[in-house]
């Protein structure tokens, strides 16, 4: 993981330092109530334990990704062997279409895509075809600030959603109750609701405090090892 892609500027990671933070990950979900399968590593692939990027779990089906940087593509073959142990219809999309499911936020039954560097119209096409033959709704919206649309947002569920920067304007959010995300506290807008409980990174009191007072139990997780890869707290679960 040392040498995974990064344009955070924030240095190397540390690679023990990192293994203690993921297993504190692992028991924060399990805190809330989550069954946990934990991979084992793949010294091939750098990127790999962001696991979220390469498949989108949805309550009907799982779609196995294309993600858009060429050193992640081969990630989906062992993923793809561990999805069809928890579902039987599994949905694949193709070249040229490209997407990574850190550009995909679902709200009930409507999935928000971010067109980025890594996820292409093609690509969300495909998934919006697919989520539209299980009952599902998606849609597309153009990225100019962020890595991936998550990199800004987290839905909190009961309508409240957590955004900064460039979402805060964006008419598609604005039936939302936003919780602002100050500037200076950006990477704490990737914060995973799980069973009524927040997970958020540490370090980032303002966007704790403001996720309490918005009436949910806060539990802080350390993940500054993936925050130096441009990975969050989304990022390293698929949860379904």
């Amino acid at each position: 993981m040392v040498n995974g892609l990064s344009s955070a500027s924030l240095g190397k990671p540390d690679y023990q330092k990192a293994l203690l933070q993921h297993a504190d990950y692992v028991a924060a979900l399990r805190e809330c109530g989550l069954l946990v399968t934990v991979l084992p590593p793949d010294e091939s692939f750098p990127d790999s334990t962001f696991v979220e990027d390469v498949a989108l779990m949805t309550p009907h089906c799982a779609i196995i990704t294309n993600p858009g940087t060429p050193s992640r593509n081969l990630e989906t073959r062992s993923m793809f062997e561990v999805i069809r142990r928890f579902y039987t219809d599994i949905e694949i999309i193709q070249s040229p279409g490209t997407v990574e499911a850190g550009d995909i936020m679902m709200v009930g039954d409507d999935y928000y895509i971010g067109i980025s560097g890594r996820t292409n119209v093609a690509g969300a096409d495909q998934v919006i075809a697919i989520l539209q033959r299980f009952g599902l709704h998606g849609s597309m919206m153009e990225l100019d600030e962020v890595l991936h649309l998550k990199t800004g947002l987290g839905y909190l569920e009961n309508n409240k959603l957590l955004a900064c920067g460039e979402f805060l304007e964006k008419p598609e959010f604005q039936e939302f109750e936003l919780l602002i995300v100050d500037a200076d506290e950006a990477y704490a807008a990737n914060s995973v609701w799980i069973n009524d409980t927040v997970l958020t990174p540490s370090g980032f009191p303002k966007t704790s405090l403001m996720i309490e007072s918005a009436g949910y139990k806060v539990r802080e997780v350390d993940v500054s090892e993936f925050q130096k890869l441009d990975g969050g707290l989304s990022c390293l679960s698929l949860r379904f």
